[in-house]
């Protein structure tokens, strides 16, 4: 693909279209990343997912595609792609192409011609979803865009892209792992007690956070905001009503589980290592 395709990012209202970007696509475009060749500055790839009558754009799956990109041109290995997708189909025949990927901090000069690929032959409105891999800052390293093209009569003059809301749900489990990976080197991963300690210490700052909105409510300071008192009022709804002597035992209970499973996996683990010691010596005899 070559061309001299102009790309415009200017500030836009709301599109009409929602991105809710999964955990998954996240971590393989990371992955991907820390896996391309030593000449290549970013990586692309495809996104799967779907579409629903509101609007909103579920992005579930993903793969890289392999690239070489100059200033002018974009060579796209499009037999790795259509392979890889009718692999996807095989597994998961209800995702389909919704748009691409690049790591990077927001949209480069040649990303015209690979939203030109993708819009010419994949799906009708491709998403551009880009991925800033240094995570300097979390707020702005995730971003996604739709684009139109701005023609003078039968002349195509640019390819604007319009940034989308883009909704990145996760887990407690998924956001640990997210946390880790926001971070350039770590020296292992976060076990199960350290993983419970960052939750308790998020969860600490979100009610602290609550208590003083409550109480610059009560004294005056801050006006009232009905749908953050009926957001708090059903959380606190949704909280069971437990006994504290009742609570106590569950914990216990589950802690007493946690250990029984520790136990039985160093169990096996010994177990295993002592029969391949035995085979080793068995085989030297």
């Amino acid at each position: 693909m070559a061309g001299g395709n102009t790309v415009l990012h200017l500030p836009s209202g709301p599109t009409g279209l929602v991105g809710k970007l999964h955990p998954t696509v996240l971590f393989n475009i990371c992955d991907s990343y820390i896996r391309r060749n030593d000449q290549q500055e970013r990586v692309i790839g495809t996104l799967l997912g779907s579409v629903s009558a509101d609007g909103t754009v579920d992005i579930r799956n993903s793969y890289a595609v392999p690239h070489n990109e100059s200033s002018d041109q974009v060579a796209v290995d499009i037999d790795y792609h259509r392979t890889m997708f009718d692999l996807h189909q095989r597994v998961s025949p209800k995702e389909v192409i919704i748009g691409w990927y690049s790591t990077g901090a927001g949209v480069s000069g040649s990303d015209a011609l690979i939203q030109e690929f993708y819009g010419r032959g994949e799906v009708t409105n491709p998403v551009h979803l880009t991925v800033d891999t240094s995570f300097a800052d979390e707020r702005t390293s995730i971003k996604a865009y739709v684009s139109t093209n701005l023609t003078l009569g039968d002349r195509q003059l640019a390819a604007q892209f319009h940034e989308i809301q883009l909704d990145l749900r996760m887990i407690e489990a998924e956001r640990i792992g997210f946390d880790v990976l926001k971070k350039t080197m770590v020296d292992k991963l976060p076990n199960d007690l350290e993983g419970l300690e960052g939750t308790i210490e998020r969860l600490h700052i979100m009610i602290e956070t609550v208590f003083r909105y409550v109480d610059d409510v009560v004294e005056g300071r801050v006006a009232p905001d009905n749908t953050i008192g009926r957001y708090l009022a059903d959380t606190m709804a949704a909280v069971p009503r437990v006994a504290p002597d009742a609570f106590d035992k569950l914990f216990n209970d589950g802690v007493q589980d946690v250990l029984l499973v520790l136990y039985l996996a160093n169990l096996t683990r010994t177990q295993l290592t002592l029969a391949e010691k035995l085979n080793t010596a068995a085989q030297i005899v």
